[in-house]
């Protein structure tokens, strides 16, 4: 019997569920295993080595299933683990905080980027290193906002309370003369319409989303590896938390492209 080897996919919490919307929307024959670690979430005000420990943790679980690629869908775990990580397994690894890099660069008219994350990934400066390494001359505005992945982890990222928390939480960098925004956090997707308005139109926002999508492509292509099936593949997704809450979010996230794909929930503590 044949069996599909997944993709897997882990984030901190929901955040990584932004990463996966887009490889279900560009990759729709890959098979996706998600693990949300929303009972330790958030990351951003731990220390690197516990980020790492973290890290290690759920991609050893997760290498119980055989995937043929690892996606560390988080920023503070990408600046924590990635290297790391690579080294330790066999398989692709891949990170965010590059494919969003790569994007900014590409959209900015001005050299001068913003980025927006947590404590933990802007500390790292990681983000302003992945820049300069592919433009000497980009000015970089960094700010950590450390309100936002608990307002989405709670899923009230549609709340009426949500504008205030976002508005106060870019005070710094709202009145900087950028012209792009590097939204260095997966989980700050979900609060894109916000901080659209919040920033005004003049600022692009930059999702690594979209373009660790196409590096997955790319990746896998290059490998030989895409999926060719016409079966539909069955998902899976996991998390360390309140399966209810993760579950709930995940389906309004996810909309259609979960709707018509089979998926399997499981709860996994750590």
């Amino acid at each position: 019997m044949f069996v599909q080897q997944a993709i897997a996919i882990l984030d901190s919490g929901v955040g990584g569920l932004t990463v996966v919307k887009e490889v279900m929307r560009q990759l729709p024959r890959e098979k996706i295993i998600y693990f949300g670690d929303t009972a330790r979430a958030p990351y951003g005000p731990r220390t690197k080595e516990q980020v790492r420990l973290f890290t290690e943790q759920i991609v050893d679980y997760l290498l119980q299933y055989d995937p043929k690629m690892i996606v560390i869908a988080c920023n503070t775990a990408t600046a924590a683990a990635l290297d790391y990580i690579s080294a330790k397994v066999s398989v692709p690894v891949i990170g965010v905080i590059h494919p969003g890099a790569r994007a900014a660069i590409s959209a900015t008219k001005t050299g001068h980027v913003g980025v927006i994350g947590t404590v933990g990934t802007i500390n790292s400066g990681a983000y302003t290193a992945a820049l300069k390494q592919l433009s000497p001359y980009v000015e970089v505005e960094s700010q950590a906002c450390p309100a936002l992945v608990p307002l989405v982890e709670h899923g009230l990222f549609r709340s009426s309370d949500s504008f205030k928390v976002v508005q106060d939480s870019l005070y710094g960098i709202q009145q900087s003369t950028i012209d792009c925004l590097i939204l260095g956090c997966t989980h700050y997707p979900f609060l894109v319409d916000t901080i659209q308005k919040v920033m005004g139109p003049g600022v692009k926002l930059i999702s690594s989303a979209d373009e660790t999508a196409r590096e997955i492509s790319t990746i896998l292509y290059d490998k030989g590896q895409l999926s060719s099936g016409e079966d539909m593949p069955i998902h899976q997704f996991f998390c360390s938390g309140d399966a209810e809450m993760f579950q709930s979010i995940a389906t309004e996230w996810l909309g259609e492209q979960i709707k018509r794909t089979p998926v399997v929930w499981q709860i996994t503590k750590f």
